[in-house]
């Protein structure tokens, strides 16, 4: 576990490392340049960098034990650093559309292309290296936060890519224009990553239940041991890198404690086996039991694994 959260703060350090000597060459690209898609990519890295940091406080909180007063763990601090980027993200990309609609109505063309664009391909080769070795950490260790970081950084390359179309078009090809088009792009990419990281953050925070494939995936599982009977009551969400769920199975009304006991442990392990890391509770019923949905446990098992192998 040590080796895991070393990668994994190894991760973190480098893309705040990689931030930080991309903010300090794009403020003179942006000062020497004058360019609104230049200044946007600095806005979106010195995003990236706050991102990084908020990611290895997220991170490091989430991954302290469960304490007296959190007894579910830490989890939710990387959803709210999420909501705090998000805010972030949202005020830059509107500052920058701002900008981009005031420099096309004045008419101002970017000056030093040459230095921007050298900056951009610093920048491409500089997160290429970030992205090589986030992907080997996540492999290693699997972790949201980072995979996270990752897809971040890999639209990076696509941004920079767009300053340097935007400041070769409109110095070399004479386009006027293309530098605040190309800014007002940039911002609206800006507030379309915000508004999807602000959804997965609420989901976390309001407890969203698993997406339909992996619920289905979890009861398939479940149905495999021929003493259960049925399952109800199942509830599951997500919290940072953990997962919770728990739910009700139905057992032979003859089985003794010891026994459905047992039967709970030999469902559990074969639960971890398949979902490593999640945190279970089941509650058994003898069989026969209605739920308040007024179907009998058994039924509503057999309802789900039919419609998971009607899926496939």
């Amino acid at each position: 576990m040590t080796d895991i959260h070393a990668l994994n703060r190894s991760a973190a350090f480098a893309s705040i490392s990689v931030a930080l000597l991309l903010v300090v060459l794009k403020v003179w690209a942006a000062l020497s340049t004058g360019s609104t898609a230049m200044l946007g990519s600095l806005a979106d890295t010195t995003l990236d960098l706050i991102a990084s940091l908020a990611t290895l406080a997220g991170v490091w909180i989430a991954a302290q034990p469960d304490d007296d007063n959190h007894r579910f763990g830490h989890g939710k601090a990387e959803a709210l650093a999420a909501m705090f980027q998000v805010v972030l993200i949202s005020i830059s990309a509107l500052t920058l559309a701002f900008r981009a609609i005031d420099q096309w109505i004045a008419g101002s063309r970017p000056e030093g292309a040459e230095g921007g664009i050298l900056v951009s391909g610093i920048a491409m080769v500089a997160t290429l290296a970030l992205i090589t070795w986030q992907r080997h950490v996540i492999r290693k260790t699997g972790s949201l936060a980072i995979s996270t970081d990752n897809v971040h950084y890999q639209s990076d390359l696509m941004l920079n890519l767009a300053v340097i179309g935007a400041l070769a078009l409109d110095t070399y090809a004479g386009i006027a224009g293309a530098d605040a088009v190309f800014g007002l792009g940039i911002a609206l990419w800006l507030g379309w990553g915000a508004w999807g990281a602000s959804q997965q953050a609420i989901e976390q925070l309001m407890d969203h239940e698993w997406p339909e494939p992996k619920k289905a995936r979890f009861l398939e599982v479940v149905a495999r041991h021929p003493e259960l009977r049925g399952l109800h009551d199942l509830r599951t969400r997500t919290s940072g890198n953990r997962d919770f769920v728990q739910f009700h199975v139905a057992v032979n009304p003859e089985m003794t404690v010891r026994e459905a006991h047992d039967v709970m442990d030999e469902i559990e392990a074969k639960l971890l086996s398949e979902f490593p890391g999640v945190e279970i509770l089941i509650h058994p019923d003898p069989e026969g039991l209605v739920n308040e949905t007024g179907l009998a446990a058994q039924d509503l098992l057999a309802e789900r694994t039919a419609a998971h192998d009607r899926s496939e």
